[in-house]
């Protein structure tokens, strides 16, 4: 059933303090109100090798477990791709590890099978959730040399419809920025709590950050944390790995995990949903419910 933003119940009609969030958290739902905690991983596994040259699709398995990832964002995930790879079905083989039951994929490069197999070869993205998967697409992005996508996911969280888009930029601004561009597209289609992440190949102060944060209703979940750097591993010394997220959330206990299972470090936050939160208007206070 498509979710409707419905405007309120009542207001107060007599004179007070409206009861407005405060400056800079205003997209934030209201406090006190009935809300769903949920772990977020965004993690690009580098097709399961860790920076010992080894492919271990165990270690990457157990830093999500150990972490409580609940949705998790894939990047650089092969299938049946090929000897890198042992020619696994990654995305299934990590969530069989984590025992969850539902996941997407997103093949970016879809390729011949390799000679005497019927399997095509396919390198993109993945979502893995706890929680069931309603529906999912793959969006290409407009792409120079390698093919980018929009990997979009519904996730039902105990009745709360989560809009989950993953993806991994490409390698120059040109391309970023036409791509951050069509996400804005994509994403503005779909109302209510949303969470954007992915390997984006720039830092945050880059023209192509800024015109999503300025253009978007996402903002950067890891803004304000101290030295969130993802790459590279061991000795990472740049954010370009990111978790957004959007209106009707909340964000608390964002990190960075070290870990040697891959060449990014992954990046974990708890997001908070509520079908509730205030918004005032020349002193009126009005509440917003995210109807499902």
């Amino acid at each position: 059933m498509k979710k409707l933003l419905m405007l309120i119940v009542f207001s107060l009609l007599f004179t007070f303090t409206p009861l407005v969030p405060p400056a800079g958290a205003e997209t934030n739902p209201g406090k006190g109100k009935e809300t769903i905690p949920v772990n977020i991983m965004s993690y690009n596994i580098h097709h399961g090798v860790g920076t010992d040259g080894q492919l271990d699709l165990g270690r990457i398995a157990n830093v999500i477990k150990e972490n409580g990832a609940e949705i998790i964002g894939l990047q650089e995930v092969d299938k049946h791709y090929g000897a890198r790879s042992n020619f696994e079905d990654q995305t299934k083989k990590i969530a069989k590890l984590l025992g969850y039951n539902h996941y997407v994929y997103g093949a970016n490069l879809n390729l011949e099978p390799n000679i005497g197999d019927t399997k095509r070869r396919e390198y993109g993205t993945a979502i893995i959730s706890k929680y069931p998967i309603i529906k999912a697409t793959n969006t290409f992005l407009t792409s120079v040399g390698e093919q980018r996508g929009l990997l979009h996911a519904t996730v039902n969280v105990k009745g709360y419809h989560v809009q989950v888009y993953n993806t991994h930029l490409g390698l120059d601004e040109a391309s970023r920025t036409t791509q951050i561009e069509e996400i804005i597209t994509e994403s503005n289609k779909f109302e209510g709590p949303s969470v954007l992440m992915g390997d984006f190949n720039t830092t945050p102060e880059t023209a192509e950050i800024q015109k999503l944060l300025t253009g978007s209703k996402f903002i950067d979940s890891f803004s304000g944390i101290e030295a969130p750097y993802t790459f590279p591993v061991p000795n990472p010394i740049k954010q370009i790995d990111y978790i957004f997220t959007s209106d009707f959330i909340n964000i608390a206990n964002q990190r960075v995990l070290f870990t040697e299972a891959s060449d990014h470090l992954p990046i974990i936050t708890t997001i908070e949903l509520s079908k509730v939160k205030t918004v005032s208007y020349q002193g009126t206070v009005f509440y917003l419910f995210w109807m499902i």
